[in-house]
């Protein structure tokens, strides 16, 4: 009989009903919100916890520890529930309340940090590395630098996006959190056809876009999106698979957002949001006649507190316009 975890992986793919049926290419969507744990992180969970378990990283009885935006806590909670880990999470202020509640519901710690710089000892990776030193019987995920993260993409995503559209593809968009789907996803479908294009679907504020555009990192800026888009290149990150990147504001982010939920019924985040709009954008820009692949990262019941919060909008809109 299947396992849980065997039911992560092997999303479907859609096309889009109405949103961008004016263009003359196919977009289409690749429902990552539909893994177990609602995102395309749980790949990367399952992978990470694997492959230290194969290496004998990881102690019966042990706890993981993670800097998260939240997905990547919700897909390790699941697989740390099954196999009996122990779980801390470590998550910025800035993400939603949501996010916190279901980590602690599935029995995680959280901790809450400062939304402070990379090289700040506030910042939460910075302390997710010293609580796995610090406690005993840790293993520090560290889905940022994990190989396994780019690996399981380039194994499983990549060939799942290749087969769905029937070698046809011809762009596939998201954007970097740890950068891991863009560098799996891009290898594999690059090596069968070179000609396919990777683009990053970038917020603005982030630094990435510019990188990729320029070779420059680019400015830091405040925005809302969650668990997309950095201010320092993220170790498994490979910029050189990307052709091209598009920035996205928050206003263009969450209405595209609520456009899924209204237009096609896809119960996804802000991120999607961020990489739909990035793809309508970059389509002039592609290079093929196949379908535009964009990846649907997360579900919405973890943003019924901000974007799905008519108050929350509202004064989001209010700040901006100020």
């Amino acid at each position: 009989m299947p396992h849980l975890l065997d039911c992560i992986g092997n999303t479907p793919m859609v096309t889009f009903s109405n949103i961008g049926k004016n263009h003359p290419q196919q977009f289409m969507g690749k429902c990552e919100h539909l893994n177990p744990g609602g995102s395309v992180k749980d790949r990367i969970a399952l992978a990470i916890i694997d492959s230290a378990e194969r290496q004998g990283l990881l102690k019966p009885g042990g706890t993981l520890v993670e800097a998260t935006a939240g997905n990547t806590g919700m897909g390790l909670a699941i697989v740390a529930a099954i196999r009996g880990y122990r779980l801390i999470c470590v998550m910025p202020e800035k993400m939603s309340e949501d996010k916190r509640q279901m980590l602690r519901s599935m029995g995680a710690e959280v901790v809450v940090t400062d939304n402070a710089p990379p090289d700040d000892p506030r910042n939460f990776q910075q302390v997710a590395r010293r609580i796995a030193q610090e406690r005993k019987n840790c293993f520090w995920t560290n889905q940022f630098a994990n190989t396994a993260n780019p690996i399981i993409h380039e194994t499983t995503t990549g060939p799942e996006i290749w087969k769905q559209t029937n070698g046809q593809v011809s762009a596939f968009v998201t954007g970097v959190g740890t950068g891991g789907t863009i560098t799996g996803v891009g290898r594999y479908l690059k090596r069968m056809n070179p000609n396919i294009q990777i683009i990053l679907a970038d917020p603005r504020g982030s630094g990435l876009a510019s990188l990729v555009n320029t070779g420059q990192m680019g400015e830091d800026g405040a925005y809302q999106i969650e668990g997309i888009g950095s201010s320092v290149v993220p170790e498994v990150f490979d910029p050189s698979v990307v052709d091209f990147a598009v920035s996205i504001s928050d206003r263009e982010s969450f209405d595209m957002t609520h456009r899924l939920v209204r237009e096609e019924g896809l119960l996804v985040g802000g991120s999607a949001g961020t990489t739909v709009a990035a793809a309508l954008k970059a389509q002039p820009h592609v290079v093929g006649d196949g379908p535009i692949v964009a990846l649907l990262q997360d579900s919405w019941d973890r943003y019924w507190s901000k974007i799905f919060n008519p108050s929350w909008m509202a004064k989001l809109k209010e700040q901006q316009a100020q």
